[in-house]
């Protein structure tokens, strides 16, 4: 195993790989990241228009996503808080990303069977969270079922630390509205309602709700747990609620018993892939509510159907920087609807293509998880274009 040093500069190797990260000035914090052992020998892997998370390991692509948003340089780039959860469960990880969204403003990390790992804990040290102004200064929240002592390995980082417990996903998922609600000091009215046993389906609701406030509660395909219920009524019956998936993962029979809590609305796809493609264009123009993206100028955040962990580990790039929604492609390049829709969003020039604007993509996942030859593409894709036809680059 090679080591994975995370120094305060970063490499450019041929012109389209980034390695190394900022370790703060901490010598312990130094010290401790320096020493993780990593197979990771190149972090990121650039294109022009897309950057790839270059790891398939969900423990490994959190702390990257985290190192790449979060420099810890200064007070305006380290986060309030952190979000530790198990690696295990990808239901109740994907409905704690709600508190990436600010006051916490901070990465999920994940903790394992065993613990918090070794390269999870150097990068507490590094990010050294702030604290939550509205939420009593909490440095980092626990949520969901975790080994006997993590509280207490947590603490040893001189960190103020909450939890949030329990292992059913849907109590989970309306524990942490009531969570938010409290350290935020609203409640969100409106509310998505994913599939509690379908993640291709229900993960690209993670990129919305760690972007904005809504949180992510959960319903069977022929059921609506009591949590569920109980956390919409609090909304006095004028939620507005948007189930994601079609009928045939969130039946007809669901729908009708959430009418009783609000006004409901559909956004669903044939396939993974179009129901992806469906929420990241929808928009409510009566309350703001979805991303709306159907133009050039845009970041998409991409991976495949089979990486559910690694979505909610990539759930920050919705958060900070190039905000972006979750669209999901396969190993070997894009389906024919995601060609489709990175041919709506591609940008066109008139003169020249400095002109922009112009699109970007973040791929989670080692060459084994998406192709180089599917990163080609999907640069290829984002490529800005000339609204005449003509070569882009003729006369340059």
């Amino acid at each position: 195993m090679k080591k994975l040093i995370m120094t305060g500069t970063i490499t450019l190797l041929l012109g389209t790989i980034l390695a190394g990260c900022s370790a703060g000035k901490d010598n312990s914090a130094e010290s401790a990241v320096a020493s993780v052992q990593s197979s990771i020998t190149m972090p990121w892997i650039a294109t022009k228009n897309t950057t790839r998370i270059n790891t398939s390991d969900p423990v490994e692509a959190a702390v990257l996503v985290s190192r790449t948003l979060w420099t810890a340089q200064t007070k305006s780039n380290r986060p309030s808080s952190v979000v530790l959860t198990s690696v295990d469960n990808w239901q109740i990880a994907a409905v704690s990303t709600d508190l990436i969204h600010h006051p916490s403003n901070g990465p999920v990390l994940f903790f394992t069977k065993d613990g918090v790992p070794d390269v999870t804990m150097a990068e507490l040290q590094r990010l050294k969270p702030m604290g939550a102004d509205s939420n009593d200064g909490i440095q980092a929240v626990i949520v969901g079922p975790s080994p006997e002592g993590i509280d207490k390995q947590v603490s040893s980082l001189n960190l103020k630390v909450d939890t949030i417990e329990g292992d059913d996903p849907a109590a989970v998922a309306a524990a942490i509205d009531d969570y938010y609600a409290k350290v935020s000091g609203e409640l969100p009215q409106s509310v998505i309602i994913g599939s509690v046993d379908r993640p291709e389906y229900t993960l690209p609701a993670v990129n919305w709700i760690a972007h904005m406030p809504e949180p992510l509660l959960y319903a069977g395909k022929n059921e609506l747990p009591a949590a569920t219920a109980e956390a919409l009524k609090k909304r006095g019956g004028s939620a507005a609620i948007y189930i994601l998936g079609p009928k045939s993962i969130i039946s007809a029979d669901v729908e009708e018993q959430l009418k009783e809590y609000g006004s409901v609305t559909r956004i669903s796809g044939d396939d993974p892939y179009e129901n992806a493609i469906a929420f990241a264009k929808f928009k409510d123009t009566a309350n703001g509510f979805g991303w709306g993206i159907t133009t050039p100028g845009h970041n998409l955040s991409l991976l495949t159907t089979d990486s559910a962990m690694l979505a909610i580990a990539a759930a920050p790039f919705s958060h900070l920087g190039k905000h972006a929604p979750l669209v999901f492609m396969k190993e070997e390049g894009l389906p024919d609807s995601l060609m489709n829709y990175t041919m709506e969003l591609q940008p066109k020039f008139k003169d020249s293509p400095a002109e922009g604007p112009y699109n970007h993509a973040w791929l989670t996942g080692d060459t084994a998880t998406i192709s180089e030859a599917a990163q080609s593409v999907i640069d290829d894709m984002l490529e800005i274009s000339s609204a005449s036809g003509e070569n882009p680059h003729s006369g340059h």
